[in-house]
């Protein structure tokens, strides 16, 4: 079964990957004394159809949300399907 992620990543104004350990503001100005800033979000879906760029976080993550409930979970089949068919849970 094939599972797509979207991971959410910030970045410097020089595009630079900003680590996850510099907070920021909600507006994105820096809480950490190495941070230039965060200027703007991104999300690279898995499937390498869609990605998302924005200078709101909460924006992108709404986004990013919105298209990974666009993928359809793939027909279980194998094992996993007779697990479902049989009852365990019987006295």
């Amino acid at each position: 079964m094939t599972f797509h992620r979207a991971p959410l990543t910030n970045h410097h104004p020089d595009s630079s990957l900003c680590p996850p350990n510099h907070k920021h503001t909600s507006s994105g100005k820096p809480l950490h004394n190495d941070c230039p800033g965060r200027s703007y979000s991104q999300v690279i879906c898995t499937c390498g159809t869609w990605q998302f760029k924005g200078p709101g976080k909460g924006y992108v993550n709404e986004s990013r949300k919105r298209h990974l409930a666009t993928h359809t979970p793939p027909t279980p089949t194998g094992p996993a399907v007779l697990r479902g068919l049989l009852r365990l849970d019987l006295p």
